[in-house]
C-alpha cells in the first residue's frame, strides 16, 4: 500500500481533480499526503522585479486551498512550496528531486490532455515526469481535457 503520496498542484483544474482523488486515495489506505506547488525559477527571473511575489501568493493561495481540502477529507497532509534549484532544472526535475527526498510511494498530479500543436507549444510537465519517474505515476484529467 502507499505510505506516502505525492500531490503537485499548479492551481488549474486538472490539479484540483488530482487532489480529490488523492485525498480519496489516503483516506483508504491511511497515506500521508505531500501538496506541493513548484515556483519554476526561469519564470521567477525572466521576468520583471516582484513577478516572483506574484507566482508565490498564488502558490500560498493554491496550497491553502489545499490544506483546506485535505481538513475536510479528513487525511493527513502536509503542504510545501518548493522552487526548481536554478534556471536549469524544470519542474519535472524538481519534482522527481522530491520523490527521491522523501521516499514517495505514487506522485498524483494533474494533465490537461492536450494534443497536436497545443502540446507541443505548451509543453507538458505531466509527460515529461511520466517519462523518468522512479515511482508509480496517476495522471488525472481535467475536465478541459478535450482541448
Amino acid at each position: 500500500m502507499y505510505r506516502n503520496i505525492l500531490v503537485a498542484m499548479d492551481g488549474s483544474e486538472s490539479s484540483k481533480r488530482a487532489l480529490n482523488e488523492a485525498i480519496r486515495m489516503a483516506a483508504f489506505t491511511t497515506a500521508k499526503l505531500r501538496v506541493v506547488f513548484v515556483l519554476d525559477a526561469s519564470e521567477m527571473y525572466a521576468y520583471p522585479v516582484g513577478f516572483g511575489d506574484v507566482l508565490r501568493e498564488d502558490g500560498l493561495r493554491v496550497l491553502e486551498d489545499a490544506q483546506r481540502n485535505l481538513a475536510e477529507g479528513g487525511v493527513v497532509g502536509e503542504v510545501e512550496i518548493v522552487e526548481t534549484a536554478n534556471v536549469r532544472e524544470d519542474v519535472a526535475s524538481c519534482l522527481q528531486r522530491l520523490v527521491l527526498r522523501d521516499s514517495t510511494d505514487l506522485v498524483v498530479m494533474g494533465t490537461h490532455g492536450r494534443r497536436g500543436w497545443r502540446r507541443m507549444l505548451l509543453g507538458n510537465v505531466a509527460e515529461r515526469f511520466l517519462r523518468f519517474s522512479t515511482c508509480p505515476v496517476l495522471l488525472v484529467r481535467g475536465r478541459d481535457s478535450a482541448e
